[in-house]
């Protein structure tokens, strides 16, 4: 179990999570699933173990103190260290994504967005940083958007001129902010941080109507980035090996 790599994959019952973890699974990664609710993760969990993965799931809600500290203790006690953290669950407000807003956004909305996409985010990598300093190769991905992106935004005729939701693309800039932060401050150590944008997939999120991209697509991004060497890139925004203004 020792030199068996493990990854950590959180929002990992459905969609992008899911098969993020089956594809890390099926090179041989042991993978931990979390969900809201422990059932929920074991099912899940047990699918991958019928196809010959090596799978765990794990309760975690990540805006809760109590599920993240008793979740590392959790890879402590079983693993002794983690490899892989992909910052994967994430949600979006409840209501279009097409619809315009910036001075109309809710308190309550962006309270929501925020405590789940960043706040919960980093006080996870947080408090799994022990953990991965005990790897020989440790990886941290998260799983932002190219609505995120501050530059692609002020492009004239930007291809992502129709979404303007201040919460979400506001928590993804902030996601991407605490990526480039902690690659700088953790540059000399054998951890490597970087962002992902899956892709507008087909997803309950993205829209299994509209987005072009298949699920099995939009977790390759991820799954690259979480198997890169020590040559591989740090710091930076990526989708399908091409790298993203900020």
């Amino acid at each position: 179990m020792k030199n068996q790599k493990v990854a950590l994959i959180t929002g990992a019952n459905r969609g992008i999570g899911f098969e993020t973890a089956k594809q890390l699974g099926e090179k041989g990664i042991t993978v931990i699933l979390t969900a809201r609710n422990l059932d929920v993760a074991n099912e899940s969990a047990e699918k991958l173990k019928q196809q010959g993965i090596d799978a765990y799931g794990a309760k975690l809600e990540v805006t809760s103190a109590d599920d993240r500290k008793a979740l590392a203790a959790y890879i402590e006690d079983k693993f002794g260290k983690l490899d892989i953290l992909i910052n994967n669950a994430g949600v979006a407000p409840k209501r279009s994504l097409f619809v315009k807003t910036t001075v109309e956004t809710t308190e309550e909305e962006f309270e929501y967005i925020f405590q789940t996409n960043f706040f919960a985010q980093v006080y996870l990598t947080n408090a799994l940083l022990p953990l991965l300093k005990k790897s020989d190769a440790g990886r941290i991905v998260n799983l932002s958007s190219i609505l995120g992106s501050l530059t692609m935004h002020s492009q004239p005729n930007s291809p992502i001129e129709a979404i303007k939701v201040l919460s979400y693309d506001a928590s993804k800039a902030a996601l991407n902010m605490f990526t480039n932060h902690l690659a700088i401050e953790l540059a000399d150590t054998n951890i490597n941080v970087n962002s992902a944008h899956p892709g507008w997939v087909k997803t309950e999120l993205g829209g299994t109507d509209v987005a072009p991209m298949e699920i099995v697509d939009g977790a390759k991004t991820s799954v690259e980035l979480a198997l890169i060497g020590e040559d591989g890139p740090n710091g930076g925004f990526y989708h399908l090996g091409e790298q993203l203004p900020w």
